[in-house]
């Protein structure tokens, strides 16, 4: 299934899943640093005005808070733009919850070049290479709402800290209802022959529709969306590459830090085949609307089938 038709924004399906285990479980929380009408989360302080907090603009108190309620039972969730909730409370992560190895999920929205207008200082474009490097901690991106729906009640239960990159607003869906989620296991969306792509959150789109245009070109790609980057789907990914012995990542992330590194991480210990990326060549961010911001740093359809053409027709196997 793929359609740029999303009925519902991902902030929206964040709320309701969130409200509808508040009430079930009373240890959870919610705290937010004065962005939760931007998240979605405003509304939760109305009906649960004791564990939906907002602590200002005070990131690290936000984490520091979590970490003391995680420690007496409790299972927050804190929330605010990606850029905030990796590059700012760094040190609070990674002693305060990985250290001591807290049940706190972190909620960062807007990564990438989904700033938008917010502009270079908002744009997170070293998120996960930040959490990469923390250990214990669990990176997850969601790559439309059906995917966020299933995989929420998995994170809920899982113990220990989690990161979630989070798009908050309307995404293209990818994945039809029956789809079943595993929360460590990578989705072979596609299969193919020439060059397997592996993509995650908002490039698994641009790589299907890439994958479209690569197959009228005669080219056989095969799909991969890494939900979870770390830990990542390392036997997906090994079995993908013997097969077609080519692999073009696609992130928006820095390409240093985030999926294209850990993919290489794998394959040069496992397996080493020629790899080519898509994502942000190690530069800052910029304002602008997303179609620009793609041109921009050559996150396009045009940008993947042009790496693909380029990888097949130029490495031999």
């Amino acid at each position: 299934m793929i359609s740029n038709n999303a009925v519902k924004e991902m902030r929206q399906v964040l709320y309701e899943f969130l409200d509808k285990k508040m009430e079930e479980d009373k240890r959870i929380v919610v705290i937010d640093a004065d962005l939760s009408k931007s998240n979605g989360t405003y509304n939760l302080r109305g009906k649960y005005p004791d564990r939906a907090i907002d602590v200002g603009v005070a990131e690290q108190n936000m984490a520091g808070i979590a970490a003391g309620l995680a420690a007496y039972g409790f299972k927050p969730f804190i929330s605010t733009f990606a850029s905030f909730a990796t590059r700012r409370i760094c040190d609070q992560v990674a002693v305060s919850i990985a250290y001591a190895n807290r049940d706190v999920k972190i909620i960062g929205s807007d990564p990438g070049i989904a700033a938008e207008l917010n502009g270079g200082t908002h744009m997170s474009f070293e998120d996960i290479g930040v959490f990469r490097s923390i250990p214990k901690m669990v990176i997850f991106e969601p790559v439309d709402i059906v995917q966020l729906e299933k995989a929420l009640p998995e994170i809920v239960e899982y113990e220990g800290p989690l990161y979630i990159r989070f798009f908050r607003k309307l995404a293209p869906i990818v994945f039809s209802e029956n789809y079943e989620f595993n929360l460590f296991e990578a989705d072979l969306l596609k299969e193919g022959k020439d060059v397997t792509i592996i993509a995650s959150g908002i490039m698994v789109y641009e790589a299907m529709l890439a994958c479209e245009k690569l197959k009228k070109e005669g080219i056989e790609a095969e799909l991969i969306s890494v939900h979870t980057i770390k830990p990542i789907d390392k036997d997906c990914i090994i079995k993908s590459a013997r097969k077609t012995k080519r692999v073009v990542t696609c992130e928006n992330h820095n390409i240093i830090g985030g999926l294209r590194s850990a993919v290489s991480e794998v394959l040069s210990e496992n397996y080493p085949v020629i790899i080519k990326s898509i994502g942000i060549k190690d530069r800052f961010g910029q304002v602008g609307k997303l179609p620009y911001l793609k041109k921009e740093y050559g996150l396009e359809v045009d940008n993947i089938v042009d790496t693909c053409i380029h990888v097949v027709n130029n490495y031999e196997i």
